[in-house]
Formats: C-alpha cells, structure tokens, sequence
C-alpha cells in the first residue's frame, strides 16, 4: 500500500515556505491593553459629552482620561509591543 499524506502537514508545506503562517492573536501586554482601553473611553466620554450640549465639563474630563491614558502608554513602553 503507499502512503497517504496527512493533509495537516500538507498545508503546513504549503504555508511554511510562503510565510501564510498564522499569526498570534492579540499581541501585547495587559498593561498596554488597559492604556488602550483608558484612551478609548476618554475619547467615548468626549464625544458623548459633544452630543449631549455640548457639555465642556464631562468633554474636558474626557481629554484628561486621553492624556493620563498618553502618559500610561509612554510609562508602559506601549510602542514596544508592536511586532
């Protein structure tokens, strides 16, 4: 009888040599997950509080969460995570 391929390792074969491996999913630390999410929210806090008024108390507290969310980043080596 002859051998029959395994078609796991067939696609591996394939994919190996054309670099279509898969990538790992979310790449990054917790740390730099937080900062993202940090900045997320104060623009989400900013742009709610445009809609709403515009109301420059809750669009100024918003900007704040964007910086400290910036300095989180710089202090965490955000950049440093990208691959």
């Amino acid at each position: 009888m002859s051998e029959t391929s395994n078609p796991a390792s067939v696609t591996e074969a394939v994919k190996a040599p054309l670099g279509l491996d898969e990538p790992d999913a979310h790449h990054g630390r917790a740390t730099s997950w937080v900062c993202t999410a940090l900045v997320t929210i104060g623009f989400v806090i900013g742009g709610v509080a445009m809609c709403i008024g515009p109301n420059w108390v809750l669009f100024w507290v918003g900007a704040a969460i964007v910086v400290i969310g910036g300095i989180w980043g710089a202090a965490v080596r955000i950049f440093d995570d990208w691959y």
